[in-house]
């Protein structure tokens, strides 16, 4: 764990997993917007992204640089900042895979969502080392109906 923490509302996580369900055989995507402050990260809003992998897109996302200037865009229109994106594996686990790595920027927080058969199952959340050799996992805090709790996992 890099000791950093993800903040979320249950609502935006079930968001999340609502459009991997949707788009259940292939992966989807989007951005997570939001604010950070003092190690942690408040997520306040999402923008689902279509997923531009013409070949893979079963296993594979791609955003174009148009859907990246989108989100930063919709991000600043509500006075928020872009820090992170998210995706769903279908059918594979919620960790970073060898091709997420390649194509991750560092700082960013990664949200993965693993649908399984068409239900939802693990959401963990991962930020690229600066070296680009891997991932630390981020704490997610999710809150919801008066209700805050943690989901660790690893790498």
């Amino acid at each position: 764990m890099s000791g950093t923490i993800l903040n979320i509302p249950d609502k935006l996580v079930r968001r999340i997993e609502a459009h991997g369900v949707e788009t259940y055989p292939h992966e989807c995507c989007g951005a997570l917007l939001g604010r950070e402050a003092d190690g942690s990260r408040e997520i306040v809003d999402l923008l689902a992204l279509p997923n531009r992998h013409e070949n893979s897109p079963r296993n594979r996302f791609v955003l174009t640089p148009e859907d990246v200037r989108l989100a930063e865009k919709t991000a600043r229109e509500k006075c928020l900042d872009l820090v992170g994106w998210y995706h769903s594996h279908p059918d594979a686990p919620a960790r970073p895979s060898d091709f997420d790595r390649e194509h991750a920027w560092p700082w960013y927080s990664y949200i993965i969502v693993s649908v399984q058969a068409g239900v939802p199952r693990d959401v963990t959340s991962w930020r690229l080392k600066d070296n680009r050799t891997s991932y630390d996992a981020e704490a997610i805090e999710r809150q919801g109906a008066g209700i805050r709790f943690a989901e660790k996992h690893r790498a």
